[in-house]
């Protein structure tokens, strides 16, 4: 109805333009009420046409309100919480883009940095009073938390049961009006795992099954008092508890989720071409949306109000719209260059920022496309060595951190939990490190810079005053390997009881050494993600190493010194001859006029490095696959005669099936395995259920089958597995038909195995997880020698829960290859690990050795592999001196050959030569690897 205007009265519809712009002056909101009071503008108008007019604040710019470093309490402070002065810390600071590092105090107070310097606790004393904790750091290592800007903690929870599974939707593959929070579990048993390894915040994602995934939160990983999901969120944005929120109140980030490639084309049998439209037609209706509202605030603020009708508004596409206004951190999932260009182009054509392309495999090979995204260029959050597990991740490279910050980009290191456990998200930053991040880089990506691009770096990320008190004390240099935190604090509060704090030698505090790979990036970008890995045989049948430190040997079955320098001036000689070590003493011993009279002779300076023994790779298909997620790239599982029959053409459900036959050599995780050290593996037939099959022993620097060496051992034990997996019949069923296939009549080609087995000949490795099932099986080895009369010989490998068992497992002369090495509760037979440092004072790795057991280190995938000499240094890192070297070097070799059957002999295994330390130092590099039974001297790297 038109509204009864006065004679003589001007029209407030027809007011000059100039009175907007002195309204407009007042300030937004103020200005549109008293326009709405003028012009008889609907109240329910006001918010939706403040928030769409708000669209002129910079994009990308941080939204705190003013002074927000001033605050005198966080948002979040806990009442009852005290004041803590840290004194004596080595602060790395964040600022200065993470090279500012200074020796100092920090003093917490109210959840947040209260001051940052040298502070008096004498003076802080008479002002707090009896409230004040004072913890000497006594020069410890001191960073923010750990930010995680990837994650699924909570919604994909662990241990893994089918009620709390909320990451992913089905319904349909644009789904921008879904929100993590939403299925976020308070339970999930990995928050105080995680915050163990420094972790104080996190960027929970939606999954990648869909185009648009929906909307995502930052949630600090401390328990509260209110035990919600939203009382764990950070800076939330005010949709949560209202569609409309009140436009008065600041600005904060939302953040949302997008995937393109496989996973989205997989889930709903799309190509890229529907799943890049579907995008289109998403931001087309928000850009449509968009516009309309712009177009009806336009007509509001003018006063024209005849036929307006309803703010145009949808819930469904509210955040969508968000995103096309800028005020949306869009996290993307994007792996080569034809889905990072068709998302570059999707932001330019609609004119949205990305905060972050993640997985990003192919992104090192074009940083110039990723700075023509809208705006500023996104972020790269990458793994650091977890790649080729499908065809889109094939061309990762570890070089690429260093490459793309070497053009600019922000690179972030992310977890993408529970992919890999984010409890070790800085070992993703060390290992890009180790690879050639700059140090400040490598620790600011999984801190200060995590924090910018989540929006959320004028709070956390940084130790500055006025910041949240989210810190991390380390007993190492976070770079270096097993940096472990004494102790977290999230709001000022501290998060770990009695930590356990392993104390390590003096050069644990100094920035890591690494090794320079200059070239291998180079090559990296010059193949495209695909340089030569092949090892180059040495032409001369004489190669002297100079200047070694150590030798070490692994022959007959036990790992044995032959040589130790005593200093640097003693370093020592060592001659090889046919890929076999003839002399290993001084210069003068070793170097006989024979040798030194050898014109082929080649010399390789190791610069105080060492020679030890190559390590061996078991746990996963490594041999057996390509391609994960690629069927015509690998040999395929075996059939399972516990699930449906075998056919009778290969010889029905008494046959078995050997690994040897379907070895692939020269896959490139196989070739980078051995460029690390580790020269040797032994695989089972691939499976996903009860049976397996007979493993193989065969060299990972081989090209093919038939060259000498190439497969060491054919059959080396048989393999089973007894677990809870989807179809499979019952526990109780599974160890009913191993006990028919130990005691029943001997059938077939598997009968005579089982036989072997039996009569104590090989092995039968057993993957199993929970205590229940390994003290069954030690029950039924028992069983099995009762009747025989005869050592069985067992080895249970996986054995997350084995650490409950140790002296069980001792008595019965149980062998144990732990896989993961560091353990996880990812299924409800595995819940009950033995975390290590700083939860518990063991790891089950140190449990088991104390105790007796035989221990070797497995890999759980085959990218893993190339990884197992950081991992078997860890476990020694971990056990401050209760593991020699010689043990350590063990875990990953001669432990691992004989609890799976493989037979090493006079000829003893590969040995690796490294330069600048040992294999299991981070400032060292394999250059060589020395094959007495291949005969031969391999140069690599």
């Amino acid at each position: 109805m038109e509204k009864f205007q006065q004679p003589g009265r001007m029209n407030p519809r027809q007011r000059p333009s100039t009175q907007l712009r002195i309204l407009a002056a007042l300030g937004l909101f103020s200005a549109v009420w008293i326009l709405s009071q003028l012009l008889c503008i609907p109240q329910t108008t006001i918010p939706c046409c403040v928030n769409d007019i708000a669209v002129s604040v910079p994009q990308g710019q941080s939204w705190p309100p003013p002074n927000f470093s001033k605050r005198s309490q966080s948002d979040r402070f806990v009442h009852g919480t005290n004041p803590v002065l840290l004194k004596g810390a080595r602060i790395w600071t964040g600022r200065d883009n993470g090279t500012e590092v200074f020796t100092g105090d920090v003093l917490m107070e109210k959840g947040i940095i209260k001051s940052v310097g040298h502070l008096s606790a004498a003076s802080l004393n008479v002002y707090y009073g009896s409230q004040l904790v004072v913890i000497d750091a006594k020069g410890a290592w001191v960073t923010p938390g750990i930010v995680d800007i990837h994650s699924h903690l909570g919604d994909a929870s662990s241990p893994e049961l089918l009620g709390a599974v909320d990451d992913n939707s089905s319904k349909g593959t644009i789904q921008p009006w879904l929100r993590s929070l939403d299925g976020l579990n308070t339970h999930d048993e990995s928050y105080l795992l995680s915050i163990a390894g420094g972790v104080t915040t996190s960027l929970i994602l939606p999954g990648s099954a869909n185009a648009i995934g929906g909307q995502a939160f930052v949630i600090k990983l401390r328990e509260t008092n209110e035990r919600t999901p939203t009382s764990m969120l950070v800076e939330p944005p005010y949709q949560i508890n209202n569609s409309s929120p009140d436009p008065n109140l600041p600005p904060r980030w939302r953040h949302m989720k997008h995937a393109c490639g496989e996973n989205p084309s997989h889930e709903y049998h799309d190509t890229r071409m529907d799943t890049n439209w579907a995008f289109r037609q998403a931001y087309n209706t928000a850009r449509k949306l968009q516009q309309a509202q712009d177009e009806y605030c336009s007509l509001a603020v003018s006063g024209k109000w005849n036929g307006l009708g309803e703010f145009p508004e949808d819930l469904q596409w509210e955040a969508l719209v968000d995103v096309v206004r800028g005020r949306v951190k869009v996290n993307a999932h994007c792996y080569e260059a034809v889905d990072l260009d068709n998302l570059v182009r999707l932001s330019n054509e609609f004119k949205f920022p990305i905060a972050a392309f993640h997985h990003a495999s192919e992104a090192y090979l074009v940083p110039d496309l990723i700075k023509k995204t809208y705006g500023k260029p996104p972020a790269v959050a990458l793994f650091a060595t977890n790649s080729r597990y499908k065809r889109e991740a094939y061309r990762s490279s570890e070089f690429a951190p260093r490459i793309l910050a070497e053009h600019g980009l922000t690179v972030l290191m992310k977890s993408d939990h529970p992919v890999l456990n984010s409890r070790y998200l800085l070992y993703e930053a060390q290992q890009a490190h180790f690879y050639g991040l700059p140090e400040n880089l490598a620790l600011a990506s999984v801190t200060s810079n995590s924090a910018e691009v989540m929006g959320l770096g004028h709070r956390i990320g940084y130790i500055r005053e006025g910041w949240d008190a989210d810190l991390v004390i380390w007993d190492s240099h976070p770079m270096a390997l097993g940096a472990t935190p004494t102790q977290v604090f999230i709001d000022g509060i501290p998060q770990l009881d009695s930590a356990f704090v392993v104390h390590k030698p003096d050069n644990f505090q100094q920035s890591p050494k690494v090794p320079n790979f200059d070239q291998e990036a180079k090559d990296a970008v010059k193949y495209e993600g695909l340089p030569p890995l092949k090892p180059k045989p040495a032409k001369s049948n004489t190669i002297i190493f100079s200047n070694v430190k150590e030798v070490f040997t692994g022959r007959f079955g036990s790992v044995q010194q032959l040589f130790a320098a005593s200093d640097s001036a003693s370093l020592g000689t060592v001659v090889c001859q046919n890929g076999t070590i003839t002399c290993t003493g001084n210069n003068t011993s070793c170097i006989t006029p024979s040798i030194s009279g050898d014109p082929n002779a080649v010399t390789v300076d190791l610069q105080g490095g060492s020679i030890l023994p190559g390590l061996i790779s078991f746990g996963s298909p490594l041999g057996l696959q390509h391609i994960d997620q690629e069927p015509s790239t690998n040999d395929g599982d075996v059939y399972d005669p516990l699930i449906k029959p075998v056919p009778k053409i290969l010889g029905g459900d008494t046959s078995i099936v050997r690994a040897a036959d379907g070895l692939m050599y020269g896959s490139r995780d196989a070739l980078l395995a051995y460029r690390a050290g580790v020269t040797t593996a032994i695989t089972a037939p691939s499976h996903q259920k009860f049976y397996a099959g007979l493993g193989a022993f065969f060299s990972l620097g081989a090209s093919q089958k038939l060259e000498n060496g190439a497969l060491i051992q054919d059959v080396t034990s048989v393999h089973v597995s007894i677990k809870h997996l989807s179809e499979t019949p019952s526990i109780s069923t599974q160890v009913a038909t191993l006990r028919r296939l130990l005691l029943g009549p001997l059938e077939g080609s598997s009968g005579n195995w089982f036989r072997r087995v039996r009569e104590g000949e090989i092995p039968l490795v057993v993957e199993a997880h929970s205590a229940d099932v390994i003290a069954t099986l030690i029950l039924l080895k028992m069983e099995v020698e009762t009747e025989t009369r005869r050592a069985m010989k067992l080895t249970i490998t996986g054995a997350e829960e084995a650490h409950l068992l140790a002296n069980e497992l001792a008595k019965a002369d149980v062998g144990v290859i732990l896989n993961p090495s560091r353990p996880f509760p990812s299924v409800w037979e595995s819940r009950r690990i033995l975390p290590g440092p700083p939860l518990t004072k063991d790891s089950a790795i140190t449990l088991l050795i104390s105790k007796g057991v035989t221990v070797g280190l497995g890999c759980q995938e085959i990218w893993s592999a190339r990884n197992l000499p950081f991992d078997v240094a860890w476990a020694a890192i971990e056990s401050g001196t209760r593991i020699t070297k010689e043990d350590a070097i063990a875990l990953g070799s001669t432990n691992v050959a004989k609890l799976l059957g493989a037979e090493l002999d006079a000829d003893g295994i590969d040995l690796v030569a490294t330069v600048g330390g040992d294999l299991f130092e981070m400032s060292s590099k394999p250059v060589a690897v020395i094959s007495p039974r291949r005969g031969l001297t391999d140069f690599i790297n």
